[in-house]
Order: structure tokens, then C-alpha cells, then sequence
């Protein structure tokens, strides 16, 4: 339960827009006797972690290269001071609600916040705390006032706005340290940001799950940065919207990204119409155009037929062997009795028709005939 609130919160603290730049935190309280840490930390800079922390740790550790050392330095410190208030305040907040609740056994607390800086100046910041992974309460960053999600939260909010301490720290960060902050890792700590990487572009072709058409997927992956174009064009001009499914953009293990755009085509369109996938990317000099051939994309039908005949094969293959081995080894066997007499035949005609004959199995020797 804990471990799927973690990647939630850390899967909702995405992108900004194109023009801007953005400096997200997430604050994570555990309770006690979980095997997780009871705190923990992550920093992001627009989509990538710069930063980490948790209790079992010594100080946080920033996953970023710096151009200018002495710049890192004065960040780095003024980031942990942060990081360590808001350790204790996270911790207090999770002890609290425990007790104001009565609550026992596991409970998470945790807080998401940030801000943001468009390129012409514009400035946004934000900040909101849950208690086991529901909304609780959270802050106007602009008039400092707390903002309780449920009437639980009421006293929470009565006791951070009377503590003028916490209020004056809090208003300080949100209005000022962290676009502080933010600019100085835009300008000092962007070098994983500033890379281009250039997607590969996939064609995949399978039989539509609800009608008689065809689904034919583009998938796009291995590209920095995130904001990446992808459209599906029909002879060359039309761009298409009816019938095509997007999925959204998804991280890679290597800091790229992904998207897949699934346009559906009936038979009717697949013989008048040409389609390609197109995508606009910062790294292109110029739009990649990817043709669908549907002659050269497997049809997935003939190749389950083909699998299922050799299959049939080899199983006949196996049956015949089996058959031949057993009749071969009756032959070789050293109890085999040599053939009877007239005599000896004739004595035990009555005996041999009141049981089986076991010369061998009727149902092998039928399935020996279908392979021969």
C-alpha cells in the first residue's frame, strides 16, 4: 500500500509546459516498523530528479552535473536546510493527525509542492498535503492561507497559521528561495537538461479487437526532451484525428521518452488510402515521415495457422516415433515366445477369444495410420 502511494505521488509530479521551467519536491512521512524509510525526499527539475534524501541517509545527494562547482555548493546547502525543516514538519504532521485520529498501525503523510517560471517572467507556486493518500488540506502561496480539503483539517490549519514562525518560513521558501533555487539550476545545473536525443520510430500492425479493420501502432521512443509531436497523415496532407487512439508520454529507464499513437483502418480505407506516421521533435532537423506498408507487416492470422500445422507435425512426428520404438523393442524383447504350433494354436483358440488382443494398441496403431 505504501510503496503504490510512493510511485503515485512520484509519477504525479510531471513536466512543465514548453517556455517554462518548474522545481517540484515531494515529502514522504512513514509510519514507524513499515522497512521503508519514515522520511524521504525527491527534488525534480522540470521531468528529471536532481535531488534525494531519506532518514537512513547523512545529507542528500544531488543526481545532476553542475558547470559551476561553487554555485552547486551554495545550492546544495541551501537546499538541505530545507529538506531537513521539512522533515520535522512532515513528521509532526503525520505524529499529529496520528494522535488527533486515534489512529494505529501504518499511516503516510505526505506533501507536493514547487514552483514554476515562464519564460516571460510569469511566476506560479503551489503546495498540498494528503493523510494516507487523500487530499488534506493545502496553502494559497499568494495570501499564505491554509486551505482545508476535509473538516478534519481544521485544526491543522488553525494551528499553522497562528504559529507566525512556520508561517514566515513557509511564505519565504514559496515566494522567493525556490524561484531562487529554480534559476540557479536552470542556469547552472541544466546540463542533463540541455541534451537532444532523437527518437526511433516503429510501425506495428495487428487485427482490430472491435471491428473488421486493422490497428497499426507508431511507437516513439528514446527522445529528450519530453515535448515530442506525433500525428498520422493520410496521403501525404490530411491529418487525422477520427480514429486514432494516443496514449500519453511515458519514461524510459534511461531518461528518455515514449508515446504510441494507434491509428485504426478498415479494409475499405487500406485499399484507397496511404497513411504514414509523423513526428516533430526537437532533435529533428526536420519531420520524420514513417509509411505504413501493409504488405510488408505480418499478418498475424496465416502466422497462427502456420504455427498450429507445424505444431500438428511434430506431434504426429513424436506419436509415430513412439509407435515404432514400442513395436521394435516387442520384437527385440527377451521374453518374446516364438510363434506357436497348429497344435498349440488350436489348444488355446477358446482361451484367446475370452480376452484382449494385446498385440498392440488399437488407438496408437489409428493415430499410426493418419501420419503414414
Amino acid at each position: 500500500m505504501i510503496r503504490m502511494t510512493v510511485l503515485g505521488i512520484l509519477c504525479w509530479v510531471h513536466a512543465a509546459a514548453a517556455g517554462t521551467h518548474s522545481l517540484h519536491f515531494v515529502h514522504i512521512a512513514t509510519s514507524e516498523g513499515t522497512g521503508f524509510p519514515e522520511y524521504m525526499y525527491v527534488g525534480m527539475l522540470d521531468d528529471v530528479q536532481i535531488s534525494y534524501y531519506d532518514s537512513t541517509m547523512e545529507k542528500p545527494v544531488l543526481r545532476t552535473h553542475w558547470s559551476n562547482k561553487t554555485k552547486r555548493e551554495e545550492f546544495l546547502k541551501i537546499h538541505t536546510d530545507y529538506i531537513f525543516y521539512g522533515r520535522e514538519v512532515r513528521k509532526w504532521g503525520l505524529r499529529n493527525l496520528v494522535q488527533h485520529f486515534n489512529h494505529t498501525g501504518v499511516h503516510t503523510y505526505h506533501n507536493t509542492g514547487g514552483c514554476e517560471l515562464d519564460d516571460d517572467g510569469t511566476r506560479r507556486a503551489h503546495s498540498s498535503h494528503s493523510y494516507d493518500g487523500k487530499d488534506f488540506i493545502s496553502i494559497d502561496v499568494e495570501t499564505m492561507t491554509w486551505i482545508a480539503a476535509v473538516s478534519q483539517a481544521g485544526l491543522y490549519k488553525q494551528q499553522r497559521e497562528a504559529n507566525t514562525a512556520w508561517q514566515l518560513k513557509t511564505s519565504y521558501y514559496y515566494q522567493q528561495v525556490c524561484f531562487q533555487l529554480l534559476e540557479c539550476c536552470v542556469q547552472y545545473g541544466m546540463g542533463t537538461l540541455q541534451r537532444k536525443v532523437r527518437p526511433a520510430v516503429t510501425l506495428i500492425q495487428r487485427k482490430a479487437r472491435e471491428s473488421a479493420g486493422t490497428d497499426v501502432i507508431c511507437h516513439v521512443t528514446g527522445f529528450y526532451p519530453r515535448e515530442v509531436e506525433v500525428n498520422w497523415i493520410r496521403d501525404g496532407e490530411a491529418l487525422l484525428e477520427e480514429g486514432v487512439w494516443s496514449g500519453e508520454v511515458l519514461p524510459n529507464e534511461d531518461r528518455t521518452y515514449q508515446l504510441r499513437k494507434i491509428l485504426t483502418v478498415s479494409p475499405e480505407d487500406q485499399k484507397k488510402h496511404r497513411y504514414s506516421c509523423q513526428v516533430d521533435h526537437a532533435s529533428l532537423d526536420e519531420k520524420m515521415d514513417v509509411k505504413w506498408v501493409p504488405e510488408a507487416a505480418l499478418n498475424m492470422g496465416f502466422v497462427a495457422a502456420g504455427v498450429l500445422a507445424a505444431l500438428g507435425l511434430i506431434i504426429a512426428v513424436i506419436i509415430g516415433a513412439l509407435i515404432w520404438k514400442k513395436r521394435a523393442s516387442g520384437a527385440r524383447s527377451p521374453d518374446y515366445t516364438p510363434a506357436q504350433t497348429k497344435e498349440q494354436s488350436d489348444a488355446s483358440s477358446n482361451s484367446s477369444n475370452s480376452t484382449n488382443d494385446d498385440r498392440c494398441d488399437p488407438i496408437a496403431e489409428k493415430l499410426m495410420k493418419q501420419t503414414e
